[in-house]
C-alpha cells in the first residue's frame, strides 16, 4: 500500500469521525443510522491513521504530495 493521503484529508476525516462519534453519543442520530456512521467513522479514523483511501486508489487519486 502506497500512501496516498495528504495531512489535510486525515485531519478532516478525524474531525468528520469525531462529530460523527459526538452525534451518535449524544443520540442526535440514533437507530440504524448510527450504527452506519460509526462505521464510516470507523473507517475514516483507519484510513487517516495508514494514510491510505481505497477509493483513491482506484480513481487514482493522490494527495500527499509524494512522487509516484
Amino acid at each position: 500500500m502506497k500512501k496516498n493521503m495528504g495531512g489535510t484529508d486525515k485531519v478532516v476525516r478525524v474531525l468528520l469521525a469525531v462529530v460523527a462519534g459526538l452525534l451518535v453519543y449524544f443520540e442526535v442520530v440514533q437507530g440504524t443510522f448510527s450504527y452506519v456512521l460509526l462505521a464510516l467513522a470507523a473507517i475514516f479514523v483507519l484510513t487517516s491513521l495508514v494514510s491510505f483511501c481505497p477509493l483513491y486508489g482506484i480513481f487514482g487519486l493522490n494527495t500527499c504530495g509524494l512522487k509516484k
